[in-house]
């Protein structure tokens, strides 16, 4: 479908309570920036949600502490009783 025919994306709306203080705040922030208040807030929770999600996923380390990671991770577990009993054990969702 060509650009000119294509339908926008669809917005959803998100309803916040907030002390008056914290908009004011907001505003001002919002004004500094050329932004309104809608684009400055999206574009930090945008913002925070990155970061938050960055920091579960993300790991960073020197190259001889990433090699000696990478080196445990392909190593095979020593088989002992835990393990054992841990993968003779049905998951959950098979009992």
């Amino acid at each position: 479908m060509p650009a000119a025919q294509r339908k926008p994306a669809k917005r959803e709306t998100l309803n916040l309570r907030i002390k008056p203080e914290v908009r004011e705040l907001i505003d001002r922030a919002a004004r500094l920036n050329g932004k309104n208040r809608t684009e400055f807030v999206i574009g930090a929770a945008q913002s925070m949600a990155h970061d938050a999600l960055l920091d579960q996923t993300r790991i960073e380390l020197e190259p001889a502490a990433f090699r000696a990671f990478v080196a445990l991770l392909d190593a095979p577990p020593a088989p002992n009783k835990r393990l054992r009993r841990t993968l003779s054990t049905k998951a959950p969702w098979e009992a």
